[in-house]
């Protein structure tokens, strides 16, 4: 089971609202300032993710929780969002270049076979979307930010 921390930012009526923040670089170490991973990471178009998950207890906002999902589904899921457009460009870019015998044609096949894999693989996950095995679910709940007090005196007891 792949498992990742959130943390709450509301729960209502038994569903909690979740922020996961993506891991930048490979996580090996935390080398912040010096991996040029990390910064390409940073390039892109978003860090966090926001979901929502249904759970029974009730979060308070800013409690940390850790979701699970299995990685067969995982697996499946990146099969069908990368593998099922890539066939696309490969089949339709062959396809008419053994048709049509010119380098133009494979290329409009390409696009034109990429584009219908993706539209095949999102008609799939619209399929999948609200299947169990494919949610990911809470597996421990961390205590509630208020639950620890910290007190400045450093007096001890005689």
């Amino acid at each position: 089971m792949m498992k990742e921390w959130a943390t709450v930012i509301s729960w209502q009526n038994g569903l909690a609202t979740l922020r996961c923040e993506t891991q930048a670089g490979c996580s090996s170490c935390h080398s912040r300032s010096g991996c040029g991973a990390r910064v390409l990471n940073e390039l892109g178009p978003q860090t966090e993710h926001n979901l929502q998950v249904s759970i029974s207890e009730p979060l308070e906002p800013g409690q940390k929780v850790e979701l699970g999902i299995p990685e067969g589904s995982l697996l499946r899921s990146a099969f069908l969002v990368y593998m099922t457009p890539l066939f696309g460009v490969i089949a339709g870019g062959g396809l008419l270049q053994a048709l049509l015998k010119a380098d133009i044609y494979a290329v409009i096949g390409a696009v034109l076979g990429g584009g219908l894999g993706f539209l095949i693989a999102k008609a799939l996950a619209a399929k999948i979307d609200g299947k169990s095995g494919y949610q990911p679910v809470i597996l421990q709940v961390g205590l509630p930010p208020n639950a620890f007090r910290y007190s400045a005196d450093n007096e001890l007891p005689s």
